[in-house]
């Protein structure tokens, strides 16, 4: 199986995963796919191949040289986004692309007017969907490239290298991806996360990011006699969402700004919920943005009667930068590895996270570098097969550089 055919294989499963679940992985669908996933690397020839009941799948390419290497491992996540649907995906490669509109069904067209990152492939054999579901790319396309490159390894034993471990996990998508992975069992020096975008992307910064929920108590009464008695937590909610600066929302705001996203609100007259995503590179701005959504609650009441707006604040997830800082020879093996194989390297800030950022506070130096895929949770989505190709490619390069990293 080469590694077109391993990844437009593994875009036929369902793997979506589920915002409001409660169930660890958060779709039954994903654990299909899973144990797909598991019976491959037995098939594959990979040792201590073991999934544990969450769908944590752990696996082993043993080292072939005698002396001591750092055992590192490549992770990938097999969940796509709840953002749209990952079911009957009609995967197909546009050969060589020219540059055009690309049809992908009747009146769907991805266009390099809209989507000007096609035209950086120009050339390419680019896969793409039916306009009608995302691709999977993020992050199929980095479980593939990690299992090819490890059968190209197992293949050409003239290629030294230490054991490597591979990992794939469920529910990335929805933040939860290293929460239930067992780094002990991992049982890595470092490891790397092979799902970031386009060629060359290299992230070892992300953002600090929390979760806020604000719930409105209103009070509901006939609209008739409502004076001085209603408190209608709509009209709340939506003064509420007024207070959040224009100048700090994901629309308005790139590179390391920060942000306020308003994910949903669930309203009625009595009621109201709203959900928000707190984002910033910079730890100090990070808690002044929390501290902001607390004031704004507090202005609220006293406003409206104490207790009518409370806040829910959760942290998700840190900025893995302080602690890759300190271990820089991963970043260091990246680059050269991207320098031999042709690779022009990108460093750039994450406008997001990935599970790399929790497993790096859990003991586990884990940066992201690139998988391929290009305008991720939509039906616009596409990856070209030779970028996922220079992928594996720097992924085999690594595990080489890390086998003389004590010489």
């Amino acid at each position: 199986m080469d590694l077109t055919e391993r990844f437009i294989n593994y875009t036929k499963f369902d793997t979506q995963s589920a915002e409001d679940s409660e169930s660890v992985p958060s779709t039954s669908k994903q654990l299909i796919f899973a144990e797909y996933l598991k019976n491959e690397l037995i098939r594959e020839g990979f040792s201590d191949v073991d999934m544990d009941d969450k769908g944590y799948i752990y696996a082993t390419l043993p080292s072939n040289v005698k002396k001591n290497i750092p055992t590192i491992g490549f992770i990938s996540h097999y969940d796509t986004s709840p953002d749209a649907s990952g079911a009957n995906i009609q995967a197909r490669i546009v050969q060589n692309y020219d540059g055009s509109d690309i049809e992908l069904s009747p009146g769907i067209v991805s266009s390099p007017s809209i989507f000007p990152e096609l035209l950086a492939h120009k050339g390419e054999d680019l896969i793409v969907t039916d306009g009608k579901t995302l691709l999977g790319a993020d992050d199929k396309a980095g479980i593939a490239e990690i299992i090819q490159a490890m059968c190209y390894l197992r293949d050409n034993k003239d290629i030294k290298h230490g054991d490597i471990r591979v990992a794939f996990n469920p529910d990335e998508e929805i933040g939860m991806g290293a929460h239930h992975f067992d780094v002990e069992k991992f049982g890595c020096e470092w490891g790397y996360t092979i799902d970031g975008g386009d060629l060359g992307e290299l992230e070892f910064e992300n953002f600090n990011a929390a979760g806020a929920k604000i719930f409105i108590k209103g009070v509901s009464v006939h609209t008739g006699y409502a004076k001085g008695k209603m408190i209608n937590a709509n009209r709340l909610a939506c003064e509420f969402n007024a207070m959040i600066p224009e100048t700090d929302i994901p629309e308005t705001t790139e590179g390391y700004q920060g942000f306020y996203h308003l994910l949903n609100i669930d309203s009625r007259t009595e009621e109201a919920k709203l959900s928000y995503i707190i984002r910033d590179h910079d730890r100090s701005r990070f808690e002044d943005r929390k501290r902001f959504m607390e004031d704004c609650v507090r202005k609220m009441n006293e406003k409206y009667g104490e207790g009518t707006v409370r806040i829910e604040l959760k942290d998700q997830y840190y900025n893995m930068k302080e602690k890759i800082d300190p271990n820089m020879h991963v970043i260091d093996l990246v680059l050269h590895a991207m320098q031999e194989c042709g690779v022009p390297p990108k460093v750039m800030p994450i406008r997001g996270g990935t599970d790399g950022a929790q497993l790096s506070f859990r003991g586990l130096p884990c940066p992201n570098i690139f998988a391929g895929g290009v305008n991720f949770h939509g039906p616009h989505e596409f990856v070209s097969i030779q970028v996922m190709e220079k992928a594996m490619q720097v992924i085999i390069k690594i595990c080489e550089l890390t086998a003389s990293y004590n010489d």
